[in-house]
C-alpha cells in the first residue's frame, strides 16, 4: 500500500509537470489565437506526451543550439545554468539564445502542432541531444547537494527507449538508448551508502545493473549493424561497453578507449572530448602523456572554468608525485564546481594529499 501510494503521487507529479510544461509551451510560441486541439494535432504513434512536446519545440525555423537549449528549457526543466553548463559556454549566452528563440518563434508564427512525416525525421536529432543532455544533467547535476538526479535520468532513459522503438531504422537512436542504459546501469554504484559520489576507480562493480548493461549491448549491437560508421552516440556507446565488459580498472582496455575517443573527436569535436581522451591516454600511457595533452587545453576558452579540468589535472599529478600542485589543483576545482557534494568530494581529496 505504501509503494502504491508513493506511485500515485509521482503520476500527479508528473502530470502536473506535464500540465505546466503545455501551457508554458503554448504560451512562449505566442499562439494563444486560433491554437488546434492539441491531442489532434499529434501523431497516434507517439504515446508519450513529454516526446511529443519535444518533437514541437525541436523546430527548424530555430538554429539547432537555440531549438536545443528551448526545448531543454521548457520541456527539460532544466535551468539556464544547467543548460549553460552542458553546452560549455556562460550563462548569459544562453540567456539570450532564449529570448532569441521565443523571438522568432513568435515572429514567424510558429503553428503549436506535432510534426509529421520528414518534417519530424528532421527534427529526430535535436531530441536525441535534448534526452542526452537531460540524462547527463541527471547523472551529474550541475548544482545543488546531490551529485545524481535520478528522476531526470529515469525520464532520459524512458524517452529514449521510446524514441528507439519508434524509429528502429535511426542508428543513433539506438546508440543513444544504448549508452543510456549502460551508464544507468553504474547509478546505484555511484552514490556511497552516505550519499557520498564514488568514482568510477572506486565503485564496487558488482552493483552494476546486469540487465541494463545487456540491453546496452544489445542496442549498440543493432546500432553498429544499422551504421558500421558509428555516430556520436553511437560511438560514446561503445566507449561505454569497454568499461561495461571490464571486471576491474586494470582489466579496462584502455588503447580502444583512446581510439574511440579519437573516432568520437572525428564526428564531435570538442574541448570535453579532448579531455577525456586525454585521461584515456593517461590510463593506456601513463601520467606524463595525458598531462601534457591536458596542459596543452589550459587555454582553451570553453574550458576556463569548467572544474573538471583542473580536476583531472590535479589527478595526473598525484600520480606524478607532484603533490603541492595537485593539492592546489583540487582546491581550485573546488572552488569551480557549483555542485555542493562534488565540493566536498575534491576538498577530501586535496585534504588526503596535505596528510599523506
Amino acid at each position: 500500500m505504501g509503494v502504491a501510494k508513493h506511485r500515485a503521487i509521482d503520476h500527479l507529479r508528473r502530470r502536473q509537470r506535464l500540465e505546466q510544461k503545455h501551457a508554458a509551451l503554448a504560451y512562449e510560441s505566442t499562439l494563444a489565437q486560433a491554437q488546434p486541439d492539441f491531442e489532434t494535432a499529434l501523431d497516434d504513434d507517439v504515446d508519450d506526451d513529454m516526446l511529443r512536446l519535444m518533437f514541437i519545440a525541436c523546430h527548424p525555423a530555430l538554429p539547432a543550439e537555440a531549438r536545443v537549449a528551448l526545448t531543454l528549457r521548457l520541456i527539460g526543466g532544466l535551468t539556464t545554468a544547467e543548460i549553460a553548463r552542458a553546452f560549455v559556454v556562460p550563462e548569459p549566452t544562453i540567456a539570450q539564445r532564449l529570448v532569441r528563440a521565443k523571438r522568432t518563434l513568435a515572429a514567424k508564427k510558429v503553428p503549436y502542432e506535432m510534426p509529421r512525416g520528414a518534417d519530424r525525421t528532421a527534427r529526430v536529432g535535436s531530441v536525441l541531444e535534448v534526452i542526452y543532455l537531460i540524462f547527463n544533467e541527471g547523472y551529474t547535476a550541475t548544482a545543488g547537494d546531490r551529485w545524481i538526479r535520478a528522476e531526470l535520468c529515469e525520464d532520459a532513459l524512458r524517452l529514449a527507449r521510446m524514441l528507439a522503438a519508434l524509429a528502429p531504422t535511426e542508428a543513433e537512436a539506438l546508440g543513444l538508448a544504448a549508452l543510456l542504459e549502460i551508464q544507468a546501469s553504474r547509478l546505484r554504484a555511484r552514490i556511497s551508502h552516505t550519499g557520498e559520489p564514488v568514482l568510477l576507480a572506486d565503485q564496487n562493480r558488482s552493483l552494476w545493473d546486469p540487465l541494463l548493461i545487456r540491453r546496452g549491448l544489445a542496442a549498440l549491437a543493432q546500432a553498429e549493424r544499422l551504421a558500421p560508421a558509428r555516430g556520436a552516440y553511437t560511438t560514446q556507446a561503445a566507449i561505454a561497453a569497454c568499461h561495461a565488459r571490464a571486471t576491474s580498472v586494470a582489466d579496462t582496455d584502455w588503447r580502444r578507449i583512446v581510439a574511440l575517443y579519437g573516432d568520437l573527436l572525428a564526428v564531435a569535436p570538442s574541448p570535453i572530448v579532448q579531455l577525456n581522451r586525454a585521461v584515456a591516454v593517461g590510463m593506456a600511457d601513463g601520467p606524463q602523456a595525458a598531462l601534457e595533452l591536458i596542459d596543452a587545453l589550459r587555454d582553451e576558452p570553453a574550458l576556463e572554468r569548467y572544474h573538471l579540468l583542473p580536476a583531472v589535472r590535479a589527478d595526473l599529478l598525484v600520480k606524478l608525485g607532484r603533490t603541492d600542485e595537485a593539492r592546489r589543483e583540487f582546491e581550485r576545482a573546488a572552488a569551480l564546481t557549483t555542485n555542493e557534494a562534488e565540493r566536498q568530494l575534491l576538498m577530501r581529496r586535496a585534504r588526503s594529499i596535505s596528510r599523506s
